[in-house]
């Protein structure tokens, strides 16, 4: 009996969604929440930024007209460096520059996953909460997965008075759209939650994905094949095509993909013997003969059944 794999078989699917997120990469930025204009920043930061932001630009240009002017006599960033008390480093960055504005230009802060939760934080801290391991338990409950050490840096500033940084979304990538579509809704994020419907209404193409890949989880969880030949011919008809490829390839197959999803057989355990295989040669390869290997080996896979065997007696 011929059965498909139903791991790889989802690892299929899921390429195929990636590839049509990426065809698709202009709908991506509509995951973003929308930026409301309607709640301007209050005049007295506003001002107080704006005068700061002068006050380093007179700065910057000062000291970029001077670099320029002693580094066109043809001293060196070292010599310049010495004579102004800057580091090396600060000078070659303004000698480089073509203009005062590159060095003024700070590089934007890479999003984190812990972004989505930073007015929750805020709210807490407000609220009294400074416990940063509290914290973050509570962000454990609502879907953060990131380690204990970010947030705690992330409410370092709060503990100096200063407020947390703003984030600064991005896009998603077309790989992180394929896992918030293959990942079942009950154990979405609040993030993907509400990213996700506001992807799936500004792109067609992706909508139709993602009610096809939910149809096939279905089949998966139910151990019910019997959609499956109308579920190819949408793939076929769907207009996508890594769809439309996928249906052919699974058409080839589709008695081992039916036993696949109907039955409870899978490769777990000879992908397991083919890690152990893998493991034993890169720890002893080159070291060890052959006969040792096989040895090893077979020492593995015994303890393997043996703890399988323990789990699997009920307890007295």
């Amino acid at each position: 009996m011929q059965v498909s794999d139903r791991f790889h078989l989802w690892q299929g699917l899921s390429r195929r969604v990636q590839d049509i997120a990426s065809a698709h990469r202009g709908c991506l930025a509509a995951a973003l929440p929308p930026v409301s204009e309607t709640d301007p920043e209050p005049i007295e930061k506003t001002a107080e930024n704006t005068a700061a932001d002068a006050r380093a630009g007179r700065h910057a240009r000062r000291l970029f007209e001077t670099v320029h002017a002693l580094t066109r006599t043809g001293r060196s960033h070292s010599s310049v460096a010495r004579e102004l008390g800057l580091d090396r480093r600060t000078v070659r960055n303004y000698a480089r520059a073509r203009t005062w504005q590159e060095v003024m230009r700070r590089p934007p802060r890479k999003p984190s996953t812990l972004d989505p939760y930073l007015d929750y934080l805020q709210q807490r801290w407000d609220e009294g909460q400074h416990s940063a391991k509290i914290l973050h338990e509570e962000l454990r409950t609502k879907g953060y997965l990131g380690h204990y050490q970010r947030m705690k840096m992330a409410v370092a500033p709060l503990r100096r008075g200063l407020p947390l940084d703003e984030p600064r979304e991005r896009p998603p990538s077309p790989r992180e759209v394929a896992r918030w579509i293959t990942t079942h809704p009950g154990r979405r994020s609040p993030h993907i939650n509400d990213r996700l419907p506001r992807l799936l209404d500004h792109c067609p193409e992706l909508r139709h994905t993602h009610d096809l890949v939910r149809r096939f989880a279905s089949m998966l969880d139910n151990h019910d094949a019997t959609p499956l030949p109308g579920w190819l011919d949408d793939l076929a008809n769907s207009g996508l095509a890594p769809l439309a490829g996928l249906a052919r390839a699974l058409r080839e197959d589709r008695h081992a993909v039916a036993q696949g999803i109907t039955t409870p057989y899978n490769s777990g355990v000879n992908e397991g013997r083919i890690t152990d295989v893998k493991l034993q040669k890169r720890l002893m390869a080159g070291r060890a003969s052959v006969p040792l290997l096989r040895h090893r080996v077979v020492l593995i896979a015994h303890l393997r059944r043996h703890y399988a065997d323990r789990l699997t007696v009920p307890p007295r």
